[in-house]
């Protein structure tokens, strides 16, 4: 072995800078007691990623570069070793100030630690600003390539050294190794959709053919806000082939054996197995319920359950996140709530372990029809009265929550964002939306999934059959059912997917044999529901495009293709 690499997959907090910092440290220690004499960590690994508009504060830039200087100075003694920090940090160029625009002087880096001592500082060069990403609003491109040697005296290796967006691209790579690196170490925080794992490795692995060098990938793992970072680092031979691969959603310190030869340089480690979508899907939300729970302080979550399957599928992804003692239900029965959905939602809660509390509607419901009663004489009953059914569930999840300190999880699902089946201030009233980013057709896959695979061994499946299997009802009007006022499911997220996650038009979408009704029905709610959108609540986005950064249409907007 002439190189033992230790990529240090953490998770970090964002804005936390002592505390990423005592991380990086811990972990350069650990690795160098375990032999390793270069550690990677994430890209902007000492504020977490992505640190949004806290980039434009300069006292946050100089309390990054202080926390580098940290690190550097507490592990100086480290003989031998490399060590290899992600931070914003600022630049001489630039920095003008032109009425309420600042032109960014700030450089998305990377610095090489050693003996106590920034050996060298590297500027990512290629800024994303597509998807979730807004580099070149805080960031200015770097130009440079960075090589550094690492290792023992007299058997070190020359790595060179790439951000992320960088590998996305020829030339970096190219004029890196030109600069005479024999391994590439890419540095990252690459946020999660369902098979990005996959395009990931496969374009690094036509990087690692390219440049004809070897690459080993560290990449970042947590939940951030609406974003999940699954880790999933790993190592390519120069020919491409999978090397070592790190655990997908897990912090760990992932080894990677360098060997220097004749025939080359040669990467060795562990090689976690490939795993299923729908268990990276599980995995992500449950990672990212439990991050937004733990990084903001809350106690515990509080869920509305009415005995169908999205608040079902949000109550198992909860207790997986917290732990059953850390989730409260609560079913608020109306009118028109069925028996089998008092039997279904007891169920549920059983199987699951967690509290579960009863509080009727009906009350309150009467009082408000009673107050109106003036105001609505002589008008039938329609969609007021089935949203002021929702807006009292709403207003009492609130008040537990108030006086508990646990967050409110909703409910709703991708579908319904996109049509507007959903209601402000009621079903939407809530801190953090767990399955914004599912179809209702993914729903009922994952909860499927989810009965199949139990990480508790208990068994049972922890949803209810009937509860996947009965058509989906709002339950505010009698014998109500979702499919009365949209199409089928199967039919609704074909068209959402065609046209709100890939900018299909609707002749493209009636082209591949849907029914232009239901096209035409389809796009016309999702345009007239942006308002709705932009006041609900961030929740975990798992698809390339999702309701939140993604997706930034006006809400006053009269275009229509």
């Amino acid at each position: 072995m002439t190189l033992r690499i230790c990529v240090a997959q953490l998770n970090f907090v964002v804005g936390d800078l002592a505390g990423n910092a005592q991380k990086i440290i811990a972990a350069a220690r650990a690795a160098h007691v375990a032999g390793a004499r270069l550690l990677l960590t994430p890209e902007l690994s000492i504020c977490g990623y992505a640190a949004e508009d806290l980039f434009f504060r300069p006292s946050f830039i100089a309390a990054c570069d202080d926390a580098v200087k940290t690190v550097a100075r507490e592990l100086a003694g480290l003989k031998d070793m490399t060590v290899v920090v992600g931070h914003p940090a600022a630049v001489e160029a630039g920095g003008l100030r032109t009425r309420s625009v600042t032109v960014p002087n700030r450089v998305n880096a990377a610095s090489v630690l050693r003996e106590g001592q920034v050996i060298a500082t590297y500027a990512k060069r290629e800024l994303p600003n597509y998807q979730v990403f807004d580099e070149r609003r805080y960031f200015v491109p770097g130009r440079d390539t960075c090589v550094f040697e690492a290792g023992a005296a007299g058997a070190r290796v020359k790595v060179g050294l790439l951000i992320c967006e960088d590998a996305w691209y020829e030339a970096p790579a190219r004029e890196t190794r030109a600069a005479g690196a024999e391994l590439l170490a890419v540095i990252n925080a690459s946020p999660f959709h369902v098979g990005k794992g996959s395009e990931r490795e496969d374009m690094m692995r036509r990087r690692a053919r390219d440049c004809g060098l070897p690459l080993v990938y560290a990449h970042l793992v947590g939940g951030q806000d609406e974003v999940v970072f699954e880790g999933h680092s790993f190592a390519l031979q120069a020919d491409g082939a999978l090397a070592a691969r790190a655990p997908s959603f897990a912090e760990d310190a992932f080894v990677v054996d360098l060997h220097r030869s004749a025939a080359g340089v040669q990467l060795q480690g562990a090689i976690e197995p490939d795993r299923s979508a729908d268990a990276d899907l599980w995995d992500a939300l449950v990672l990212g319920v439990r991050d937004y729970v733990g990084k903001n302080g809350f106690p515990g979550a509080i869920i509305g359950l009415s005995g169908g399957i999205d608040s079902a599928l949000v109550l198992a992804i909860a207790v997986d996140a917290l732990g059953a003692d850390r989730v409260r239900t609560v079913m608020m029965p109306s009118p028109y709530t069925a028996d089998i959905s008092w039997i279904d939602a007891r169920e549920m809660a059983h199987r699951m372990g967690v509290q579960y509390d009863e509080i009727s509607i009906v009350p309150e419901f009467e009082a408000f029809k009673a107050s109106l009663a003036q105001e609505f004489r002589g008008l039938p009953e329609d969609t007021t009265e089935e949203n002021i059914q929702a807006r009292i569930r709403g207003t009492l999840l609130m008040a537990l929550s108030n006086k508990s300190g646990r967050i409110v999880l909703t409910t709703g699902n991708k579908s319904e964002m996109a049509t507007g089946y959903c209601t402000l201030y009621g079903d939407m009233a809530g801190g953090f939306a767990v399955i914004k980013d599912l179809a209702k057709t993914t729903v009922f896959r994952l909860a499927r999934w989810r009965n199949a695979h139990d990480p508790h061994g208990s068994g049972a499946n922890p949803i209810p059959e009937r509860i996947i299997t009965r058509p989906p009802s709002a339950e505010l009007r009698p014998d109500q059912k979702d499919q009365d006022s949209l199409p089928e499911y199967e039919v609704l997220d074909a068209i959402v997917e065609r046209y709100m996650e890939n900018d299909q038009g609707i002749e493209e979408i009636v082209a591949q044999g849907y029914a232009r009704a239901d096209v035409e029905k389809v796009t016309r709610l999702i345009r007239l529901n942006e308002y709705k959108r932009r006041q609900a609540p961030v929740g975990i986005r798992v698809t390339h495009r999702s309701f939140g950064k993604d997706w930034r249409y006006p809400i006053t907007n009269k275009f229509r293709a």
